[in-house]
């Protein structure tokens, strides 16, 4: 017996729309659905995530996921949500990107395994290639009229006033090659449901018309809402651009940074989405959180949850660690643990200057660190009176006026860590 799915996505505030009857349907038996992932990079970011859960969820609650990538649609471009054309890519690019992606589906969805609803990945570039243009139009064009496509409201948006760009025709055929895509999994996989962003109801009902009329047969489809954030800014967004799945391109510090600095309202609604915990785990950590809100119980339990399954328990520590060196809980030992890129990332925009290698292999004189070589404090006079009042450290040790800096100090061969007080930093970089 598969569990209420629907249910679930209610209870977790992911249910936006359903057509009629899926809840109902979803509860009959298994029953197979998918989503489609744009593979324009060769990785998926924090924006993907609501659609990944939905199928990780839908997977849990005894059903078949299918994750389609869009090669073919992505050399096209969506124009739903999108005010311009997007760049096109070739085949090795694609199969490249398709490799990478499913390699970060895997850690939310089994595709490995020999139950009957192990997750598959498709390609809709594997059955849309062959596919001839005067073939495509008449044996899928011709069942959708122009008016129903250009009811669309992702098709109104674009030819509205406001859009200078217009929109080509290539963009104006998404929706039917998406809508075969539908038709597609639905006679190949007996694939009945199609999920998706609130954005997505448009091109996903034109696949459950496309069944209709030419399958005589019934398609659902079901869409999560668009995830905002209470301030307004941008979900998924970072002062550096796109939060992405991929280690090397956000680290798993600034991942776990990102989701730790969620407001607590967010932190309520995001802790139901991007988690498996259940209800009674949640509430009461809700009702944890409320009583004691500086502790941010939420912010960290969300940010644990979320770094786990998209990276591992060792990038967490190891994050976790990086995070306690800002907030003075750490040792010049937990310092010299870091890779060079966790610290840079942790000391991203504190102040830097480069001193010669030899100067430090030689011994360089704290005073000179401080102040003629650096420039962290304004001169030597400046430097001798903060030594004498203790509130200098260097790699999170006190320090008095007699000590040098020696290859001893060098964080990853390279870095001194300077310290005045418990808010002002100062990174040396040998070179």
């Amino acid at each position: 017996m598969t569990k209420n799915f629907i249910e679930e996505l209610r209870w977790r505030g992911m249910l936006h729309d359903a057509m009629p009857g899926t809840e109902e349907y979803l509860m009959e038996q298994m029953r197979a659905a998918y989503v489609g992932f744009d593979p324009t990079a060769d990785s998926l970011h924090i924006g993907n995530l609501v659609p990944i859960m939905l199928l990780a969820h839908y997977q849990r609650t005894g059903h078949k996921p299918f994750a389609l990538v869009g090669g073919a649609t992505g050399m096209i471009g969506d124009p739903s949500g999108k005010s311009a054309e997007r760049n096109l890519l070739d085949e090795k690019t694609l199969r490249h990107n398709q490799e990478a992606i499913k390699s970060q589906l895997s850690r939310f969805l089994d595709f490995e395994s020999d139950a009957s609803n192990a997750a598959v990945l498709v390609n809709n570039y594997d059955w849309m290639k062959e596919f001839s243009f005067l073939e495509f139009i008449r044996d899928v064009g011709k069942h959708i009229t122009v008016n129903y496509m250009m009811a669309k409201d992702s098709v109104k948006n674009r030819l509205s006033s406001e859009s200078s760009e217009g929109m080509s025709f290539t963009e104006f055929t998404y929706q039917l090659v998406q809508g075969y895509d539908f038709l597609h999994l639905y006679r190949g996989h007996n694939c009945t449901l199609q999920m998706g962003g609130s954005d997505q109801w448009g091109n996903i009902t034109t696949g459950t018309e496309l069944i209709r009329r030419v399958a005589g047969g019934k398609g659902y489809a079901l869409t999560c809402p668009l995830i905002t954030k209470s301030d307004g800014s941008k979900f998924g967004k970072s002062e550096g651009g796109n939060v992405w799945l991929d280690a090397k391109r956000t680290s798993p510090y600034k991942f776990y940074q990102y989701w730790l600095n969620t407001s607590d309202e967010d932190a309520e609604k995001y802790i139901k989405i991007f988690t498996f915990l259940t209800e009674e785990e949640i509430k009461t950590l809700v009702a944890k959180h409320k009583e004691a809100p500086h502790e941010r119980i939420l912010q960290k339990r969300l940010a644990d949850e979320v770094t786990v399954i998209v990276h591992s328990q060792e990038d967490l520590d190891n994050a976790i660690k990086a995070s306690n060196i800002l907030f003075g809980k750490s040792t010049s030992a937990d310092l010299k643990e870091l890779d060079e890129a966790t610290f840079l990332d942790v000391f991203d925009g504190v102040p830097q200057a480069e001193v010669a290698k030899d100067k430090i292999t030689d011994g360089l004189d704290i005073i000179g660190a401080l102040a003629e070589h650096t420039g962290f404090l304004k001169s030597n006079g400046e430097a001798r009176r903060a030594l004498k009042e203790n509130s200098i450290s260097v790699n999170r040790e006190k320090i008095t006026d007699t000590y040098s800096i020696s290859e001893q100090d060098l964080i990853n061969n390279q870095f001194v860590l300077l310290q005045r007080g418990k808010k002002n930093y100062f990174v040396i970089r040998a070179v």
